[in-house]
């Protein structure tokens, strides 16, 4: 009678034919490459066409199809209708950019498709180097902890989770007590993740008290006292202070020192969101303004942004390591370390964070700061931040556009606005905006400042010069000049509605 191996084959997932994977890793290698160094020639943003989504509703593939067809597929169906920010044009929310080189590095990390979570292995060790690395870059003791993260909102939640188990010591073990309410603060320009994070620890997003900003869109320090004070007197429990270093919508900087002795007398947990501008503390220029960051309990912010990792590279960083582990340490026998072997090695990734399973993001990091060398980007970020403040200088020269915030890192707020009566000017603007999009010209995204509809640059593209930022100016007034009858005729179909 045949063994049952001997009836079926055992099967693999690895090439039958090696070569033929070369020449076709080959193949990829060398059209994405192409691809990336003429990217400024194609648009920056084009919408799939209908045949292209009905494309991705085919069913589920029952059986193999030869790998050059499905990379075929890649080419017609996927490649051309990119996100947009690997183009020196696009400023869109803040989108890093990536490099070429950084493809190769996600190449060789996939390869290796290691588990950085547990094992004396080269990656746990290339994981720890990169936590030490981005505590230097923002001036964090090397005891400080910290974790790779996807991004800035998961490193944001991370940190609050720390900062309200040291509030509150019995949390952990038996959950929130009904009789203290947690309550944290953070400007009105603070990003959505901080009440998202509010509402998955439990104390509700209503417990993220709103403080209010000056008119450059910094948090009014004089607020936050009396919001303590008035929570205070309400028998509320006060945990934490998030501080902005860049807001999201215009880059504003909070004051990090009147926050810190804030946080220190009234003995709140400082956590800071730098998700792009923390790395202006490369800048001697900023240390000023950036002065005390380094004293913060915690800290998030990302590398995909203006280290142009690729997609996902997000850090925090605790000041006390124990605070951090406390939090999430948890170390059932089935990932228990050991006297030697693979087990015997650097502390779990996972106390210090949920995830127990994580891929190797920090050798992308690794060999980025490997091959450039941290001054180049600080270079980087010096361009970017000029760039902005050039693209501010333009429209300010401008008769038909308008600075609609202070330019003090490298987002930019403006709109068109002819000065003409009877226009609404929030239309036109989006109008333009969309225009710019749908015209593969350029990526800005937009946002509201007191009610008005803005242009929003945020600019950490290090493809960018600035002959794109003329453009883009060129571009707004051409389109806005354009535009400006259709918006006449608007306000007058909504004023004769409205009546």
């Amino acid at each position: 009678m045949k063994t049952l191996n001997e009836k079926r084959k055992e099967q693999s997932l690895d090439p039958a034919n090696w070569d033929e994977l070369k020449s076709t890793g080959h193949t990829m290698v060398d059209d994405m490459i192409d691809f990336l160094q003429n990217i400024r020639n194609q648009p920056v943003w084009q919408r799939p066409p209908q045949k292209v989504k009905e494309h991705f509703n085919a069913l589920l593939p029952v059986g193999p199809k030869n790998l050059n067809e499905v990379y075929d597929e890649f080419k017609q169906n996927i490649l051309p209708y990119y996100t947009g920010n690997i183009h020196p044009r696009f400023w869109g929310w803040v989108m890093g950019t990536g490099t070429p080189q950084a493809m190769l590095y996600e190449m060789l990390a996939t390869g290796l498709n290691s588990n950085v979570g547990i094992g004396d292995v080269a990656p746990m060790h290339v994981d720890r180097q990169v936590l030490d690395w981005c505590k230097e870059m923002i001036g964090f003791p090397k005891e400080a902890s910290g974790s790779l993260v996807s991004g800035a909102s998961v490193a944001n939640l991370n940190a609050i989770i720390v900062a309200r188990n040291t509030a509150d010591t019995k949390i952990r073990k038996q959950g929130l007590s009904p009789n203290k309410k947690l309550v944290m603060y953070a400007s009105s320009e603070a990003h959505s993740c901080i009440q998202k994070a509010a509402g998955i620890i439990g104390i509700g997003e209503d417990a993220v008290r709103k403080v209010r900003v000056n008119e450059d869109y910094e948090m009014d320090t004089v607020h936050l006292e009396r919001l303590i004070e008035q929570d205070k007197y309400d028998g509320h429990l006060p945990f934490c202070v998030v501080a902005n270093v860049g807001t999201i919508n215009t880059g504003a900087i909070d004051p990090i020192g009147k926050i810190f002795w804030i946080c220190a007398k009234q003995n709140l947990w400082l956590h800071i969101d730098g998700a792009f501008g923390a790395l202006l503390k490369l800048l001697p220029e900023y240390n000023s303004e950036l002065n005390f960051m380094e004293f913060a309990d915690s800290i998030a912010f990302d590398l995909h942004k203006w280290m142009s990792v690729p997609f996902e590279a997000g850090v925090v960083i605790v000041r006390d390591a124990d605070a951090h582990r406390h939090s999430f340490a948890l170390q059932p026998e089935f990932i228990s370390s050991q006297e030697g072997g693979i087990a015997f090695g650097p502390e779990l990734t996972s106390n210090f964070g949920f995830e127990l399973s994580r891929n190797f993001k920090a050798l992308k990091v690794w060999m980025n700061l490997k091959e450039h060398g941290i001054e180049k980007f600080a270079t980087i970020i010096r361009q970017n931040v000029e760039q902005a403040k050039y693209l501010s200088q333009l429209v300010q020269e401008s008769e038909v556009l308008e600075l609609m915030a202070p330019v003090n890192t490298n987002i930019v707020c403006f709109r068109y606005n002819p000065s003409e009566p009877g226009i609404d000017l929030n239309w036109l603007n989006k109008q333009i905006l969309i225009a710019l999009q749908e015209n593969g010209i350029a990526v800005p995204s937009s946002t509201k400042l007191n009610g008005d509809f803005c242009l929003r640059i945020g600019n950490v593209n290090h493809r960018s010069v600035k002959r794109d930022f003329e453009i883009l100016v060129d571009e707004v007034i051409k389109l806005g000049n354009e535009l400006t009858m259709k918006a006449q005729q608007h306000s007058v179909e909504i004023n004769g509605k409205a009546a």
